[in-house]
């Protein structure tokens, strides 16, 4: 496999940087589907897939997300075109029949829930780093987001699916396009060990 042109990575790493403020472009739903196809690619352990995603696009969902955001985080995340909910299924391994057909692996966390459970967050996980690097890809402005009331938003959206909120995700285009002052970054000897 070759390696991707250098714009590629300079766009999805070396320039991005999380939006301060959003300007009044929408997103294509069109856009949202092409990156949901992206991430659905990206790996998971045994194809478990156990990500799911909210888009709310809409004032009104994103104002029934108000009341469970931090006060720091309101004004940021309401102001987005988009707000993702990166969520999972807890119940994911029931799909497992069809997404690895050749191994029973839906017994594996049928019978074990902690497991079944430190998998759905670790993967969902996994996939909201993939959703993040898909939307930069195309060319979107990404501001991951903690900072909310998970079990507040799990009753506002999940009650009926049963799905579990992960982390947050607000995508759109940035105000400002000039690349600010990155803050500092761990250099490979602090970071990393080469065994």
């Amino acid at each position: 496999m070759n390696s991707l042109p250098a714009d590629v990575f300079k766009q999805i790493f070396e320039d991005a940087r999380t939006p301060n403020d959003w300007s009044d472009q929408e997103v294509d739903t069109c856009l949202l589907l092409k990156l949901y196809n992206f991430i659905k690619l990206a790996p998971t352990s045994g194809n478990c897939q156990p990500g799911r995603f909210a888009f709310l696009t809409h004032v009104a969902s994103k104002e029934k997300l108000r009341p469970a955001l931090s006060s720091g985080n309101i004004d940021r995340a309401i102001r987005a075109p988009v707000i993702v909910i990166v969520a999972y299924d807890p119940l994911f391994y029931e799909a497992l029949p069809r997404l690895y057909p050749d191994v029973d692996l839906r017994s594996w966390y049928a019978e074990d829930i902690p497991f079944a459970e430190e998998t759905a967050f670790r993967n969902s996980t996994l996939q909201g780093g993939y959703l993040i690097l898909a939307a930069r890809a195309l060319g979107l402005d990404v501001l991951p987001m903690s900072g909310f009331d998970n079990a507040l938003v799990d009753t506002i959206f999940f009650e009926e699916q049963g799905w579990r909120s992960n982390f947050l995700i607000c995508l759109g285009y940035t105000k400002q396009k000039e690349c600010s002052e990155r803050l500092p970054r761990l250099d490979y000897d602090e970071a990393c060990l080469t065994l």
